[in-house]
């Protein structure tokens, strides 16, 4: 008993050193400014639940580039465009690294090959070429068309369902549901839900939706490496659990390819033999590439997760924007009947002629940005930016949520206007960077492109197949926009509505 006293004597004697120390040395290593913290844990109290919003106030204080101290590691924050530039273009190269979340180190080496949570190097550079130029180009995008305007239609078909039952419609659930078809289509041409069954879509969500709340639950393991072997939360050996489910999904899928390959000799010319999936396995074993199975599993995961949740996000945010502001909505319903009239489905070679249609997705990315603060990056080297000096393996957050509602670049920052985007040349492509919801530079989304047709295509089909009604009489201004804070930022409270049909199917 008299060890444990003089152990707690000696702690709290320390205590008061330690912090001393870190302020004093805070001081001559010329970080950017930022609040100092309390003993051991840091700033990490002044989070909260929303440290998007937490992080955001704290730069009005400390400035655009700003540094904490969340547990023992060194965050930087960055919160203006031009911060951003410094970051994620000046200095590229600088800060390509990635952080390594405590619940991304599992037992399949997931961040040995994945797209996400592998370093700069030459294996992840690999598997980024492979999945730019077999799945993303604008060919292989146009050739997947048919097949996307397929799971739109089933939706829609859904929809109306739906209504003759006065049902109403859960979009995020629903939305999810086709979505993780579409993606999963993209990838090894089969669905993977049925849309009509709430079970199947209720797995799949549980496991996506459980990684992604593992990926942002604050983790002592993460913030104090002396935890790391114990997992004290738990929460690897939750997320273990959820990647194993997962990855049971795509083994009885390679399986049953490998097995057909007997019998094709290999890739095909089309159907199954002609999809992202042959791609890999082709690449599987040679000598000079980096694929195995272990990458082949990881990558379809982070295509998988990534795909599904951000767009089914941006397209439920979308509704909610417009259902809360239905002049807003009038206007993009008006732009759909002018331009493909009633007799026919939205089509993708549609969206380009759907100016409005595409200012409403872009002010939603602004305000409800699905990554609000990226994904960690991590400085490669010491480097300088704006005068001050960043170590090396600094963590670098990119705070997109409140670089997305600037005052300095953004008039009404916090309403939603589509209308600033119509006649604008702001793009998502990376380097508008008052506008980065996807990211900029070396580890910006390679999915984008693909992520921007289904979100295009899902919402403009369901502006111009059915009105829409808010349940119990709620007025517009009544629909809550608040968010649940994760690695995507989703909506707190599902959006359940009546869709009346509007054409005939």
């Amino acid at each position: 008993m008299g060890d444990f006293s003089n152990l707690i004597m000696w702690f709290c004697l320390l205590l008061p050193c330690v912090y001393l120390f870190r302020i004093i040395s805070r001081k001559t290593s010329n970080l950017p400014p930022g609040p100092v913290g309390f003993p051991v844990v840091g700033s990490l109290f002044q989070l909260g639940d929303m440290p998007n919003e937490s992080l955001a106030r704290l730069s009005e204080l400390y400035g655009p580039l700003m540094a904490l101290r969340l547990g023992f590691r060194t965050t930087v924050v960055v919160s203006s465009p031009e911060m951003a530039r410094e970051v994620l273009h000046t200095h590229d190269h600088a800060f390509a690294g990635r952080i390594l979340m405590d619940v991304a180190n599992n037992q399949f080496d997931y961040p040995k090959y994945s797209l996400v949570f592998n370093q700069n190097e030459a294996k992840w550079r690999e598997l980024r070429r492979i999945c730019i130029s077999e799945l993303f180009t604008p060919k292989r995008l146009d050739a997947l068309r048919a097949v996307r305007e397929q799971k739109v239609r089933a939706l829609l078909q859904h929809i109306r369902t739906a209504f003759a039952a006065r049902r109403p419609v859960d979009i995020g659930d629903r939305v999810f549901a086709t979505v993780l078809n579409t993606v999963s289509n993209t990838l090894f041409s089969q669905d993977v839900v049925d849309l009509g069954s709430e079970s199947a879509a209720g797995e799949f969500k549980s496991i996506v939706w459980g990684m992604l709340e593992a990926g942002a639950k604050p983790n002592l393991a993460d913030f104090f490496p002396a935890l790391r072997p114990f997992d004290p939360q738990g929460i690897r050996r939750q997320n273990d659990v959820l990647v194993k489910r997962l990855y049971a999904v795509f083994d009885e899928v390679i399986e049953r390819r490998l097995e057909s390959f007997g019998a094709t000799e290999g890739r095909g010319s089309g159907g199954e033999g002609d999809d992202f999936l042959n791609v890999l396995l082709e690449l599987d074993g040679k000598a000079e590439s980096e694929v195995n199975r272990l990458a082949i599993n990881a990558v379809l995961g982070d295509l998988f997760v990534a795909g599904s949740d951000t767009s089914t996000n941006t397209i439920e945010w979308a509704m909610t924007e417009l259902l809360r502001h239905p002049d807003k909505m009038a206007k993009a319903q008006s732009e759909l009947r002018e331009t493909i009239g009633a007799d026919r489905f939205v089509t993708e070679s549609d969206i380009s002629q759907l100016p409005y249609l595409e200012a409403v997705v872009k002010e939603t990315l602004r305000l409800h940005p699905p990554t609000p603060l990226l994904l960690p990056h991590r400085a490669e080297a010491t480097t300088e930016v704006a005068g001050f000096t960043i170590p090396k393996h600094t963590q670098v957050l990119v705070n997109v949520w409140a670089i997305g509602r600037d005052p300095a670049y953004w008039e009404n920052p916090s309403s939603f206007l589509p209308e600033r985007f119509v006649q604008s040349d702001i793009n998502f492509k990376g380097m508008n960077f008052q506008f980065i919801p996807f990211g900029a530079g070396r580890r910006m989304c390679p999915g984008m492109p693909l992520a921007v047709r289904i979100v295009h295509l899902v919402l403009a089909s369901l502006l111009h197949s059915f009105s829409w009604e808010l349940l119990d009489g709620m007025a517009p201004q009544q629909l809550g926009v608040e968010a649940k804070f994760g690695l995507t930022l989703r909506k707190a409270v599902p959006l359940r509505v009546l869709g009346s049909p509007l054409i005939e199917m």
